[in-house]
């Protein structure tokens, strides 16, 4: 090339690479990683890739109304965040809205003061339809092994994000629906390592509202799967109900069920803005609010600001690196929050006086319906009757527990290895497969556990780890119980939930 030419050329780059600098500023190149956490991000951009959505209540009955309630929340919540309801994916049994008990037919509520959540919802899958083989279908996106329901499955790709929240009833190991089997661990989590295994998303968030959730992940969870996990309560302990009746933020007088639970209503009312008139509308920014700073929150007001006794410790599971990362990339977010900041007294304050213990909520239903109920009334007969049903149910169960494990182990050593915790990190139980035998056994000679038995599934586990095998615990299931009880909740009606 001549001089003349090379002078040439070099004037034309003098004049374009300020220009070419100039839009390199605006418009930076950035790697995916960049561009998934940059805010200016449109909610709908497939730069984030496609944000999928998997709502589970796994209970039904007008006294679990908090579950169905929460899952109704947490849709309007997604839908208002951008989501596509081909995106959003629900389970519940929906016998709540109509439910002859509810005092306003067609709606559903999760806070006092709040508005209808019911709205809207897809039906996806309802009834029968709830139950382990779909919801395992639906997440790994298979549609053959579908048994009824929409047929909508989680096809995502390896640049999308996917949201489960699961609200329910559980035990150690175990999460309750309202059909049988119930959900187990190992199964769950054999499940999500498939998913991986698919390389079918760039991140999964999980948020467990249950009792003992935290043994669902506990010393089970791989670090590297790209999974981040919040459960309502430790391995060891209840989750709580809230705006239950007796509570000083008084429920609508028609009310006597809780409307919600203590760790959902505040990871969502963190996410939402609760309006008498209408619906839910963002109040943080969630572009900019992290998975950690809502976990701090939520940590903090469903301990009731540390102290425990009507609270649980809400934990964090897999891989902790992934709650740096943005809520909208899961929850989506309101165009007209984009401006908010984040604030630490964002946090919101529990209001009631103490919240229920999950495993006594239904007793609190079963109370005051009893107690409102006119005297002398075919209502007032039926409630005491079944409040009288369930507490014969729970007293059964207990004592039917307490007495196979004193013929396996002797009156002074039987109740310390049915209580016996595994240090964290350790699984529930070594052998899945042995726990669900033992329910098995138990309830073919003892009727259900149902949900308030599943916190006996620890006590079957350690028998379990005690090496006691299935012929020993039938004999010792079938001394301890000499027949199973004809109540609502016995596996003579309802089958077996292992």
């Amino acid at each position: 090339m001549g001089r003349s030419a090379t002078g040439a050329l070099l004037a034309v780059v003098g004049l374009l690479l300020p220009l070419v600098i100039s839009d390199a500023i605006r418009n930076p190149i950035r790697l995916p990683s960049d561009r998934i956490d940059d805010p200016r991000v449109d909610g709908g951009d497939d730069a984030v890739g496609t944000r999928w959505a998997v709502l589970i209540a796994g209970s039904r009955g007008y006294y679990n109304y908090r579950h169905q309630a929460d899952i109704c929340h947490a849709y309007q919540i997604m839908k208002n965040g951008g989501l596509k309801d081909e995106n959003i994916i629900v389970f519940m049994y929906d016998d709540i809205a109509y439910n002859e008990e509810n005092p306003r037919p067609g709606v559903i509520i999760n806070h006092p003061k709040g508005g209808d959540v019911y709205a809207g919802v897809p039906k996806d899958y309802v009834g029968d339809d709830v139950n382990v083989n779909n919801f395992f279908a639906v997440l790994l996106g298979n549609k053959t092994a579908l048994t009824g329901g929409s047929g909508k499955v989680v096809n995502s790709g390896p640049d999308d994000h996917i949201f489960v929240f699961y609200s329910d009833h559980g035990g150690p190991g175990v999460l309750g629906l309202p059909t049988y089997p119930y959900l187990y661990s190992d199964e769950l989590v054999d499940v999500l390592k498939k998913k991986h295994a698919l390389g079918s998303y760039r991140s999964l968030v999980f948020y467990l509202e249950a009792c003992e959730s935290g043994s669902i992940f506990e010393g089970l969870l791989p670090e590297d799967i790209n999974i981040y996990a919040t459960t309502a309560s430790n391995a060891y302990e209840s989750s709580w109900g809230t705006y239950c009746p007796g509570e000083d933020l008084s429920l609508p007088p028609e009310f006597h069920t809780c409307l919600g639970d203590l760790y959902s209503v505040s990871w969502m009312e963190d996410s939402s803005k609760l309006s008498v008139a209408s619906i839910y509308s963002d109040i943080h920014n969630l572009r900019t609010e992290t998975l950690k700073q809502q976990y701090q929150l939520i940590k903090t007001r469903t301990s009731v600001h540390d102290n425990y006794r009507h609270g649980s410790h809400v934990m964090q599971y897999g891989n902790l690196e992934l709650n740096a990362e943005k809520l909208f990339l899961y929850l989506g977010s309101n165009p007209a929050n984009d401006n908010a900041t984040f604030i630490e007294d964002n946090s919101l304050l529990s209001f009631h006086k103490a919240a229920v213990n999950q495993r006594d909520a239904d007793l609190v239903y079963f109370w005051h319906k009893y107690q409102r109920a006119p005297l002398g009334s075919s209502q007032k007969h039926d409630a005491h009757k079944e409040l009288l049903d369930v507490m014969a149910h729970r007293l059964h169960i207990d004592a039917s527990v307490e007495l196979i494990g004193n013929l396996l182990f002797g009156a002074e050593r039987g109740p310390e290895v049915l209580q016996m915790v595994r240090p964290a990190g350790q699984p529930l139980v070594d052998d899945w497969s042995c726990l669900r035998s033992m329910v098995r056994t138990f309830e073919r000679h003892c009727g259900s556990l149902s949900e308030y038995g599943m916190k006996h599934t620890r006590s079957l586990s350690n028998i379990c780890n005690a090496g006691v095998d299935e012929e020993t615990m039938a004999k010792v299931s079938a001394q301890a119980c000499a027949s199973i009880p004809a109540n609502p909740w016995s596996s003579l009606q309802r089958g077996l939930s292992a």
